[in-house]
């Protein structure tokens, strides 16, 4: 904590009941002092919001000042009898965070609670918009007479905390600054233009994973990426990608991992493994990826916001890990695919998110490593003989439930660079292109071939033709061409 408090809400909760799973990003706690410095990770409450200490005081204060945090409740509802939990909504059933706390009880455990139905009361949300992401719009649940806007399914429902950086990200309107930037020029060239960019996220793709495919699959997972939003990704469509990624499976088991999985080292005398990363278990793995699927379709028909949705699709699909390969390029793939079945990327264009992640690799790591190290101590896993790991105890939870904040502003940054970078700036070098190659075929008969690598010249030499260049390749051009070359170089290739 930032100074001496006591926990509150969900920390005074896992504390009290001993819940054996990963501390929330963001927990609350009260503090001595009437004027407490709040930081990212506490919010501190003064002194006179001090809840009795009972579950039902506890539990307002989780609801009302952290929103729904499933891991934390679905932990929670398998500690505390169904009775007790009851009690806190028969206590106040016409209240807003009783009726809440009763609809995610039933949702989350598919069991029934000792309780009539809600009377004649208002429908309220069961996610509080203002604290967390929500749907725009949900199913009527009567029993409760609660909205059911949790964009996910109990089977997968990752939550996203409002923050100051994701609410000014949302209020840029990328999406509609990125049709305004295609709307101004030729369909032509915006079509280049889009070529280039699937061409980008499918090379940043590969070099992510430390790989150097041949043209062929590369131009294979390219038709995938720009395919992507045209089927929904259940679990024959992501084994058909796999199969794409893969090319050669020889060596490779397709489809869902029948052992456990992990990230990480091997020892270098015995083989033992030292994960960083601990994935699913393989009993897991089918409600986990048809949670996934779901999740994909849920969050783009309830209008949640495509770059939260597709941010949380993908890095949980990473993090289940279900396939002995080629996780890495469809976790990306995930993004490409909520963003344009959301209508979130003009058409055709794909958004080039992965060589944003590649320019910032170490921040991608990061991210990543939030949740995976988060993770490590509360699995208990065994070596096996053939140098894999075997998870022991029920980790299906911290997979199905986790905070999702720092992946969607993360996803978040990389498609704004997308947007303010490198869609226009891609743009403007074909404009610049055409003009510099209709201003050297005016001078010379020349096949496009060539004047790239004329263009590529001038690019390497700061705007000059070297003197190996005037001598070999393009030694049959004369001095007055020569500076007519550099000149008009200097005219198309200027700052936009």
């Amino acid at each position: 904590m930032p100074e001496p408090a006591e926990p509150a809400g969900y920390s005074w909760l896992i504390d009290c009941y001993g819940l054996n799973l990963p501390l929330p990003p963001r927990l609350v706690a009260i503090a001595r002092r009437d004027h407490p410095h709040t930081t990212p990770d506490w919010l501190l409450l003064r002194p006179s919001r001090r809840p009795q200490p009972t579950l039902a005081a506890h539990l307002a204060v989780a609801l009302r000042r952290e929103g729904i945090n499933l891991s934390v409740l679905d932990a929670l509802f398998a500690s505390v009898p169904a009775g007790a939990v009851a009690e806190v909504v028969r206590a106040q059933p016409s209240s807003v965070l009783s009726r809440r706390l009763w609809f995610i009880y039933e949702w989350l455990t598919g069991e029934r609670l000792d309780l009539p139905d809600a009377g004649a009361v208002r429908y309220v949300p069961a996610v509080d918009a203002r604290l967390q992401f929500a749907l725009a719009e949900g199913e009527r649940s009567r029993r409760h007479k609660v909205l059911n806007n949790l964009p996910g399914t109990p089977a997968f429902c990752p939550m996203v905390r409002r923050t100051p950086a994701l609410d000014a990200a949302c209020a840029l309107q990328l999406d509609e600054r990125a049709r305004e930037t295609a709307g101004r020029v030729h369909p032509d060239l915006m079509a280049r233009a889009a070529a280039f960019l699937l061409l980008s996220d499918t090379k940043s793709s590969f070099a992510i994973e430390g790989e150097r495919p041949s043209s062929a699959r590369a131009a294979r997972w390219g038709r995938a990426v720009a395919e992507a939003g045209q089927r929904a990704p259940d679990r024959a469509e992501l084994e058909r990608l796999q199969r794409i990624v893969i090319g050669d499976a020889r060596f490779v088991r397709l489809g869902l991992r029948h052992e456990g999985g992990f990230v990480g080292l091997r020892d270098r005398i015995d083989g033992s493994p030292l994960p960083d990363h601990i994935s699913a278990r393989p009993q897991d793995l089918p409600g986990l990826v048809d949670g996934i699927a779901a999740w994909c379709g849920r969050a783009v028909a309830g209008g949640l916001d495509p770059v939260v949705a597709a941010a949380a699709a993908a890095f949980g699909f990473v993090y289940v890990h279900p396939f002995e390969d080629g996780n890495g390029r469809i976790h990306r793939w995930l993004i490409h695919h909520v963003l344009a079945a959301a209508g979130y990327t003009p058409p055709g264009v794909v958004f080039p998110v992965s060589a944003a992640i590649l320019s910032r690799i170490e921040d991608y790591r990061r991210v990543l490593e939030s949740r995976s190290s988060a993770l490590l101590p509360f699995i208990d896993w065994r070596a096996t003989e053939n140098g894999n790991v075997e998870v022991t105890n029920n980790t299906a939870a911290f997979y199905r439930y986790f905070d999702a904040t720092a992946h969607a502003e993360f996803i978040y940054e990389c498609i704004e660079r997308t947007v303010e970078e490198d869609l226009p700036r891609e743009i403007h070098f074909l404009i610049a292109f055409d003009r510099f190659a209709a201003g050297v075929k005016d001078m010379a008969d020349m096949p496009d071939r060539r004047v790239e690598q004329l263009r590529g010249f001038l690019e390497q030499n700061d705007g000059r033709l070297s003197a190996r260049a005037r001598s070999r390749e393009f030694a049959a051009m004369t001095d007055e061409e020569a500076a007519r070359v550099e000149r008009l170089y200097a005219e198309s290739f200027g700052e936009p």
